[in-house]
């Protein structure tokens, strides 16, 4: 049987609703769509049709294009008294997050816009098609399984914040949030996919979804009016691409940062033969604490500051005497000083769609009736780094969500992204070294373990010698170990269709619950 494609996913359900529409004759697009909608159902605190995302696509037709459907900043601001916006702590067990909630923290949606303008305009399949499987998992439940289960723990606070999500989230039975086994059911939420199916998206930026939305903003502290949902727009944009080591890489161009980040990382070790290093060894990690440690100068110099439509911060940020400052800087140094999914496929005709969203953590509203809770994206300090609310309205929040395609030196293609909030440029970055200069199979350089450095603190996760790490912790002595892999460290799923033979391989990364899937 001639293979029809290859899924990598956060979960298995979501990778069976890809493989439904796969072998329905659906491409790629149609695909990662039904995946994404099941998504929604079965990682409900790491994506929410009240959120935002990105699509990176390349068709058969060797077109490629970026549909970015973040969120973004409301056109008005509410009076600071009149917000309902506070602090949570999100508990990871080694270490802790703070994010604000509340209708303050609410940007504008607009994954719902991007999902059926994608549909319009690559896909082949009804949509009512492709929701189906959404709707029966929301419809009949599922049961948790350990990372969704663990992520309520960490989230407690939010899925207990309001009446409406802990109705949601909590045992029928009991005022204890579910846990691992237990069987979601999400009524609600299957009635407004059917709906969405047969009456579009106008029902969520023009119909009765978004008249309730508005009214509850205007209510309860909400900044988003009848204008935000009215005008919002699906932006296609131009993949920034870039080549290192003889491989071409399509990643998310600006506004957003995190497509950025990744080239310049990469452009930054590009003169290096990293290989020579050897994986795991104290040099590569000091290496790539650095090469971290540069890119986030970078982003609080240059792309923060700057994050606006227009600026043509990519081409400054990759310019040949910027880059020489910093890789001199990074090898010369010799002392120290969030929810999010993905979803890839590759299908037998050459189609590749990566697309990640988020909802943030949630801001605890759940529009009534429709099973949707509303992100806390003006609430997420990775993502307003100038402060909250201090943004221009209108303007499209700067993201770190990296949705990458890859093309080897040898004609293999790559789809991959991550989760992780601002872990997702580090995941990202060691994994495509994994791939590009140690050569390792997709499973193992998803599975190798990684490091994060941000903010003086140099998180380096289980699985690398510890007898290796003396020399790396003297030098970076504000550090943390972590016993095991955890999500923290993000969750890249990796498809690939390799270039002799025309095979599927794909890894979905074990942080984040992830699988992957052959299909036909």
């Amino acid at each position: 049987m001639t293979p029809k494609g290859i899924i990598s996913a956060g979960h298995p359900s979501t990778v069976e609703a890809a493989e439904t529409i796969l072998q329905a004759g659906g491409n790629a697009f149609d695909a990662v769509l039904a995946a994404q909608f099941s998504a929604f159902v079965v990682e409900p605190v790491f994506t929410s049709l009240g959120g935002g995302g990105f699509l990176l696509a390349h068709t058969n037709t060797d077109y490629d294009f970026l549909y970015d459907f973040f969120t973004q900043i409301p056109l008005h601001r509410r009076d600071s008294e009149m917000m309902d916006f506070y602090p949570i702590t999100a508990d990871f067990g080694t270490t802790t997050q703070e994010f604000h909630i509340g209708m303050s923290s609410i940007a504008t949606p607009g994954i719902v816009k991007g999902l059926f303008k994608i549909h319009r305009e690559l896909c082949t399949l009804p949509i009512k098609e492709i929701i189906e499987p959404a709707v029966v998992f929301a419809r009949h439940g599922l049961k948790l399984n350990q990372l969704q289960a663990y992520s309520f723990v960490v989230l407690e606070k939010i899925l207990r914040s309001t009446p409406a999500a802990l109705a949601i989230y909590r045992n029928p039975n009991s005022d204890q949030l579910l846990t691992e086994g237990e069987l979601l059911k999400q009524p609600d939420l299957a009635d407004t996919l059917e709906s969405l199916a047969n009456e579009g998206d106008s029902l969520f930026y023009r119909g009765d979804i978004a008249k309730q939305i508005i009214k509850d903003c205007r209510e309860h502290g909400g900044s988003i009016t009848e204008n935000d949902l009215h005008k919002y727009r699906v932006v296609r944009r131009k993949p920034l691409t870039f080549s290192y080591h003889n491989s071409r890489v399509l990643t998310n161009p600006p506004p957003s940062s995190g497509g950025v980040l990744i080239a310049f990382t990469l452009k930054l070790l590009e003169q290096l033969n990293v290989s020579t290093f050897g994986f795991g060894t104290t040099a590569y990690l000091r290496l790539l604490a650095r090469t971290m440690e540069s890119a986030q100068q970078v982003r609080k110099s240059i792309v923060d500051d700057h994050a606006v439509e227009g600026y043509p911060k990519a081409r400054t940020l990759l310019g040949s005497r910027l880059l020489h400052a910093y890789r001199t800087a990074v090898l010369e140094h010799t002392s120290s000083t969030r929810g999010t999914t993905h979803i890839s496929v590759i299908d037998a005709k050459g189609n590749m769609a990566s697309m990640t969203t988020s909802n943030g953590e949630g801001s605890g509203y759940i529009i009534p009736n429709t099973g949707i809770m509303l992100n806390n994206m003006l609430g997420e300090e990775d993502i307003n780094p100038r402060g909250f609310h201090r943004g221009a309205p209108g303007r499209r929040l700067s993201s770190m969500l990296s949705p990458t395609l890859m093309f080897g030196a040898d004609g293999s293609s790559v789809a991959m992204g991550s989760g992780g909030s601002n872990r997702i440029r580090t995941a990202m970055l060691q994994v495509l070294l994994n791939l590009i200069d140690f050569g390792m199979p997709v499973k193992a350089a998803v599975d190798s373990p990684r490091i994060h450095f941000e903010n003086g603190l140099l998180s380096i996760e289980g699985g690398f010698e510890l007898d290796g790490l003396a020399e790396l912790t003297a030098e970076f002595p504000n550090y943390k170990l972590w016993r095991d892999r955890n999500l923290f460290f993000g969750g890249v799923h990796v498809a690939q269709r390799n270039a002799a033979d025309k095979s599927f391989t794909g890894a979905g990364d074990p942080r984040r619950g992830g699988t992957s899937l052959r299909v036909g």
